[in-house]
């Protein structure tokens, strides 16, 4: 069985439900969308998925979404493979503070569109800070900017298909 809260410790610290908003910048820096979010990241203890994440957006135009991640488990990286993406996670070795995960993914359907994302945890462990680089044919097109507050530890608690607004303990 795999111990994923052993081999990636600094991706364990980020299990619970978090809320933020996503800020979305064309390449020279204008604003082009934002929304809210609610992510819910799971450590199952589930070898065929140890990984699980399900992102719900709302814009504030009414408009809503939600994303469904699971991920497996290979040599020090979560894999997500789906219908939207393929790509992996990692914790950065260098990080003597391990605040640090890197990410890499490619949007299938859409040739030569890759992202990297850099996620930094607070040293409280209830902020998080992420970024994404978007990337055609290897010229930036997008950056995505991302600020997260720890909504609960207590992912097992959320029922229902939005989970937005549902009262949480911390």
């Amino acid at each position: 069985m795999t111990d994923l809260k052993m081999h990636m410790p600094a991706l364990a610290r980020h299990e619970g439900v978090w809320d933020g908003m996503y800020r979305y910048y064309d390449a020279e820096g204008n604003k082009t969308d934002e929304h809210a979010s609610r992510l819910v990241c799971r450590i199952t203890g589930d070898d065929a998925v140890p990984y699980h994440q399900t992102n719900n957006y709302s814009w504030a135009d009414g408009r809503t979404e939600i994303r469904d991640f699971k991920t497996t488990y290979s040599f020090g990286r979560i894999i997500f493979d789906n219908e939207l993406i393929y790509g992996w996670c990692t914790e950065i070795p260098a990080d003597d503070f391990h605040r640090t995960l890197m990410l890499y993914w490619q949007r299938k359907g859409e040739e030569g569109l890759e992202l990297y994302e850099m996620i930094q945890l607070s040293d409280c462990g209830n902020l998080r800070n992420r970024i994404w680089h978007w990337y055609r044919k290897g010229v930036l097109i997008q950056r995505t900017l991302i600020d997260e507050k720890r909504a609960s530890h207590n992912w097992r608690q959320i029922t229902g298909d939005s989970f937005a607004g549902e009262a949480l303990e911390a």
